[in-house]
C-alpha cells in the first residue's frame, strides 16, 4: 500500500499538500459530527430519563385511586409498573452519564488535540512553501539580472571594437561656467519694513541701533546645539513698539516678519519662518544684519560641531557632535573602484551578479531540500494521525454501543446492529481508499539547476541531463553511477548474509541523511570510491535512487511511456514473450546511447545481485516496485498513471530477459554508431581553444597507424596510362579501398586470394566476385569493444562496467569504416531498405564491430556478433 510520503507530491508542492489537508480538515469535521451524535444521544437519554421520572409524581397528584386500596393485586401491579418506570429513568440517566464520561469528554479533548496537530503541520508547511516560492522568484530575478549583465558586457565589448574614432572628429567638451551674482547690487535696493520703504543707509542705521540696544544671548536647542546672537520674540516686539512706532502687537509682528523675509532674522528651534510675540520663541540675527550694521558679530568658540550652511551662507547653525562627525565622514565622490572603465565596471557587475545568482540557487536548493525533508516528516506524522483518528472513531463507536448495551438489555437488537456497524469499520481499508482516491503523485523532486551563461555543466551533478553529465565526465555512463555501483560491489561481501545484502535497496533511508551525502557529491566533479566509506551502504544506494529521480527525464524516456503502455496492454493470448522482447528491443533502441549504457549497468548490477543472493519472488517484486519510478515515469502523473504498473512490468522483463534484450541493443547500437560516424553530418565546432593540440595529436595518430597510411602509387603498366579512358565497364571505373579496420596482413592475404595478377587500381571482374572468409568454427565471437577483442576480461563484481577509466586514446573506431560505403564497394548494389536486419547471414558473419567487411588474421571467424557497451570517453 502506498504511503502519504509517496502520494501527495506535485510540481509546486502546494497542490498535493492542498488535497491532503483538505481531506484532513474533512476528517476534523467528521470528528465533530461523531461528537454531535454522542451529545444529542446523551441529551435525549437524559431527557427521556427525566420524563420517565416524572411519571410517578404525576400519578400521585391524582387524589384517590390506588392509594385507597393497599392490598389489591391491581395495586401491586401498578406499583410494579411504577417501579419499573423509576428504574427505567435511572437506567436512561445512567446511559447519558456514561456517554458523557466514556465518549464525549475524552473524545472532545482528543479531537481538539488532533485539530491542533493538523493545523500546526499545515501552518509550518505553508510557511516553508512561501519561503521556497519567494526564493524561487528571487532566483528568477537574479538569473535575469545576471543574463542582462552578461549581455551588456558583450554589447560594450562589441561597441569598443567599433567605437574608436579619430581625435579630430570627436566633439570638444564644453567647460562649465559658474556665474556669481553681484551681491553689492542687491544692497542698493530699498527694503520694505512695517508698511514703509527704507533706503539701505536707513536700514543700516536701524539695524545698528537694534543690535546695540536689544539684548543678545545664547539659546540651547536639544540635539542641534547652542545658537549665538539670539533674542526672544517678546523682546523684539517691545523694541519695535518703543523705538519704531509700532502701534500694536500685530504691527510689530509684521515688522519682524519683514526682517525675516529680508534675511536679517530667522526662527530657531522650530519649523518654519513665522515671527510671533512670544517669550518662548527665539530668533537669531543673521550675519547679514551684522554686516549691514557694522556691529561686530559674536562668534561661537571652536568646538566639535559642524555647521550646516544656510540659504545665505551662514555658519552659525550648530549641530551635535555625533551628527557633525557623521556628516564630516560623508564623501559622495569617494568610490571603491577608482580609475575603472565602463567595460571593467560592467564585467565586475556581471561577476557580482553571477555570484549572487549562484548563491541564490544554492540557497534555493537548500530551502528545497529542507522543504522536502519537512514535507516527508509531516506526511509520515499526518499519516499516523489519520490512522489514529480512524482507530479513535472505531473505539468511540465501540464505547458508545457498550454504554447502551451494558444498561438496557432490551435494546440488544439495536446494540447488535451498532456492533455490526462497528465491525464494518476498517481503518486500513479507509486509509487505502483515502490514498487511492486522492493521491496526487509520487515523490519526484524537481531540481532547479544552475544555468551558466556559457552552457557549462561542471558545477553540479544532480538534476543535470544524463547525457550532458556523461559528456562532462567523458564517459558513456556518468561517473557517479559507476562509482556507486563499484563501491556496492566491493561492500556486498562485507555484509552478513544474503538478507542484509538484499535489504540494501529496500531500506527506507531518512531523506535528510540522503540529502547530506547528496550535498557532498553534488559538485560536478568525479569522486573516488574511498570517499563513500564513512557512509552506510543503504544511504549510498538511496543517493543513487535519488539521482535517478532527480533526472530531468526518466532513464527510459517518458516519450516512450505510451509505447510501453501499448506493449503491456496487449492481451497475453495475442502476444508471446519473444514478440514482446523484440518490441522492447526496438523501443529501447530509440534511447540515447548514454541511457542504454546506464540502464545496462544498472540491470547487470541488480540481476547479478538477485542471482548471487538467491532472491525469492517476493524480494524481486519489492525491488522492481522500488525501482519503477527511477527507470520509467510518465510525463505527468495523473490518477490513471498512478494506478498503472507498466514501469514495474518493464523492470521485471529487464530482470528476466536481460541478456536477450541488451545483447541485441549492444549490437544495434554499435552498428548504428559505426554508420553514424561516417554518414552523420557533424556540426561545425566553434571551439578553437585546443585546435593546435588536436591537430598535432591527430597527425601523430595518423603517422603511428600503419593501416591508415596511404598506399604507394602503382608503377606504370607496360601499356602505359592514359587519362582519357579507363578499362572495364562503368562499374569498375573507381578504385576500391579496403576497410580501414582490417590489418595490413589481412589486406595482403585478401588481395592474393582474390586475384593473383590484379593491379592496385583494378577491381575484380564479375567472374571473380569477392568472398569473405567463413568462420572456421561455430564458437561465438568474444565481446568486442571498439574493434578490439579481449577474451580474458574478468567479471569481478556483480556489476561489470567495462572500460571504466579508459581515456580518449583507447577509442579505436575509425571515421571512414562506413557500412554503407563498404557494402556498396564490395557488392556493387545499394542496400535494401529496412536497415541492417535485411542483410544476409553471410554478410553479418563477415562484419566486424565497426560494420566493415573484414575477416580475421587466422582466417577464422568466431564470437558473438556486435559489441559490448563500454564506459569509454566519447569521441565527439
Amino acid at each position: 500500500m502506498p504511503s502519504f510520503a509517496d502520494s501527495f507530491w506535485s510540481g509546486d508542492y502546494a497542490g498535493g499538500l492542498g488535497v491532503l489537508f483538505g481531506k484532513l480538515q474533512q476528517g476534523v469535521q467528521e470528528n465533530q459530527q461523531m461528537l454531535q451524535v454522542a451529545r444529542l444521544r446523551a441529551e435525549a437519554e437524559d431527557l427521556y430519563g427525566m420524563k420517565l421520572a416524572e411519571i410517578g409524581p404525576a400519578t400521585d397528584r391524582i387524589i384517590g385511586g390506588f392509594s385507597r386500596d393497599d392490598g389489591a393485586s391491581v395495586r401491586k401491579a401498578y406499583d410494579g409498573v411504577r417501579t419499573e418506570m423509576e428504574e427505567a429513568a435511572k437506567n436512561h440517566r445512567k446511559i447519558a452519564q456514561s456517554i458523557r464520561d466514556l465518549v464525549i469528554n475524552p473524545f472532545t479533548r482528543w479531537c481538539d488535540a488532533h485539530e491542533m496537530r493538523v493545523q500546526n503541520s499545515q501552518d509550518d508547511l505553508q510557511a516553508r512553501i512561501k519561503l521556497h516560492d519567494k526564493q524561487a522568484e528571487t532566483v528568477k530575478k537574479l538569473r535575469s539580472h545576471y543574463f542582462t549583465k552578461c549581455r551588456l558586457v558583450e554589447d560594450i565589448e562589441e561597441e569598443n571594437k567599433m567605437a574608436f574614432q579619430p581625435a579630430e572628429n570627436s566633439p570638444k567638451a564644453k567647460i562649465p561656467e559658474i556665474k556669481v551674482t553681484d551681491r553689492e547690487a542687491e544692497e542698493d535696493e530699498p527694503v520694505e519694513i512695517g508698511d514703509e520703504v527704507y533706503q539701505p543707509e536707513q536700514v543700516k542705521k536701524i539695524l545698528a541701533h537694534i543690535l546695540t540696544t536689544i539684548r543678545l544671548g545664547e539659546t540651547k536647542v536639544p540635539i542641534l546645539g547652542t545658537y549665538q546672537n539670539t533674542s526672544s520674540g517678546a523682546d523684539i516686539v517691545e523694541y519695535f513698539q518703543k523705538y519704531m512706532g509700532a502701534t500694536s502687537v500685530s504691527h510689530a509682528e509684521r515688522i519682524g516678519q519683514d526682517l525675516i523675509t529680508a534675511g536679517f532674522l530667522r526662527l530657531i528651534g522650530n519649523v518654519g519662518s513665522i515671527f510671533a510675540n512670544s517669550s518662548k520663541m527665539f530668533y537669531q540675527w543673521k550675519p547679514k544684519a551684522f554686516q549691514w550694521s557694522g556691529v561686530p558679530e559674536k562668534k561661537q568658540p571652536l568646538g566639535r560641531t559642524f555647521s550646516m550652511a544656510s540659504d545665505a551662507g551662514s555658519v552659525d547653525s550648530p549641530v551635535a557632535g555625533t551628527v557633525s562627525e557623521f556628516l564630516a565622514g560623508w564623501n559622495p565622490i569617494n568610490t571603491q573602484h577608482p580609475n575603472e572603465t565602463p567595460g571593467d565596471r560592467l564585467r565586475r557587475e556581471a561577476a557580482e551578479a553571477d555570484e549572487r545568482y549562484k548563491a541564490g540557487v544554492r540557497k534555493l536548493d537548500q530551502l528545497r531540500c529542507q522543504l522536502e525533508e519537512a514535507i516527508i516528516e509531516h506526511l509520515r506524522y499526518l499519516e499516523r494521525c489519520e490512522l489514529d483518528r480512524l482507530k479513535a472513531i472505531k473505539t468511540i463507536i465501540l464505547d458508545f454501543s457498550g454504554t447502551i448495551s451494558n444498561v438496557i438489555p432490551s435494546l440488544q437488537s439495536t446494540v447488535d446492529k451498532m456492533m455490526l456497524y462497528q465491525e464494518t469499520v476498517q481503518p486500513l481499508g479507509d486509509l487505502r481508499y483515502f490514498l487511492e482516491s486522492y493521491r496526487t503523485g509520487g515523490f519526484a523532486p524537481k531540481v532547479v539547476i544552475y544555468e551558466n551563461y556559457y552552457n557549462s555543466a561542471d558545477e553540479q551533478t544532480f538534476g543535470v541531463d544524463l547525457e550532458a553529465r556523461a559528456r562532462a565526465d567523458r564517459k558513456r555512463v556518468p561517473a557517479l553511477i559507476t562509482t556507486i555501483l563499484t563501491f556496492l560491489d566491493n561492500r556486498y561481501p562485507d555484509l552478513e548474509g544474503d538478507e542484509a545484502r538484499r535489504s540494501v535497496w529496500l531500506v527506507d533511508v531518512p531523506l535528510h541523511q540522503t540529502h547530506r551525502l547528496r550535498d557532498i557529491l553534488n559538485t560536478g566533479k568525479s569522486f573516488s570510491v574511498e570517499s563513500l566509506e564513512p557512509y552506510e551502504v543503504p544511504i549510498i544506494a538511496s543517493v543513487l535512487r535519488l539521482y535517478l529521480l532527480e533526472l530531468p527525464d526518466s532513464l527510459v524516456s517518458s516519450h516512450v511511456y505510451e509505447i510501453m503502455k501499448t506493449i503491456y496492454s496487449t492481451p497475453a493470448s495475442e502476444s508471446t514473450d519473444s514478440a514482446r522482447i523484440s518490441v522492447l528491443q526496438n523501443t529501447l533502441s530509440q534511447l540515447r546511447l548514454s541511457n542504454i549504457a546506464t540502464l545496462d549497468a544498472l540491470m547487470t548490477h541488480f540481476t547479478r545481485l538477485i542471482e548471487l543472493t538467491s532472491a525469492d519472488e517476493t524480494y524481486i517484486a519489492a525491488l522492481a516496485t522500488s525501482l519503477a519510478p527511477c527507470i520509467l515515469r510518465p510525463k505527468v502523473d495523473t490518477s490513471m498513471t498512478m494506478e498503472e504498473r507498466y514501469s514495474y512490468r518493464l523492470i521485471r522483463d529487464l530482470f528476466n530477459h536481460k541478456e536477450a534484450i541488451f545483447t541485441e541493443l549492444k549490437r544495434a547500437s554499435s552498428l548504428s554508431h559505426s554508420v553514424s560516424v561516417d554518414t552523420r553530418p557533424r556540426a561545425i565546432s566553434t571551439d578553437e581553444s585546443n585546435r593546435k593540440a588536436n591537430m598535432e595529436a591527430r597527425a601523430r595518430a595518423i603517422i603511428a597507424s600503419g593501416s591508415r597510411s596511404r598506399a604507394t602509387s602503382p608503377g606504370p603498366s607496360p601499356r602505359g596510362h592514359r587519362r582519357d579512358r579507363s578499362s572495364g565497364g562503368p562499374e569498375t571505373r573507381f578504385p576500391v579501398q579496403v576497410s580501414p579496420t582490417a590489418t595490413a596482413d589481412h589486406i595482403k592475404q585478401h588481395r592474393l586470394s582474390t586475384a593473383g595478377t590484379r593491379q592496385s587500381l583494378e577491381v575484380p571482374s564479375d567472374a571473380a566476385p569477392f568472398a569473405a572468409p567463413e568462420p572456421a568454427n561455430g564458437q561465438p565471437l568474444q565481446s568486442i569493444t571498439n574493434g578490439s577483442a579481449d577474451p580474458q576480461a574478468p567479471m569481478t563484481s556483480a556489476t561489470y562496467v567495462p572500460g571504466m577509466g579508459d581515456g580518449m586514446d583507447d577509442v579505436g573506431v575509425e571515421k571512414r569504416n562506413s557500412l554503407s560505403r563498404t557494402q556498396a564497394r564490395f557488392s556493387g548494389r545499394r542496400p535494401a531498405p529496412g536497415g541492417y536486419n535485411r542483410m544476409s547471414g553471410a554478410d553479418q558473419m563477415n562484419r566486424d564491430s565497426g560494420g566493415s567487411l573484414s575477416g580475421y588474421e587466422d582466417g577464422s571467424g568466431g564470437g558473438r556478433y556486435g559489441v559490448s557497451l563500454t564506459d569509454k570517453p566519447m569521441d565527439d
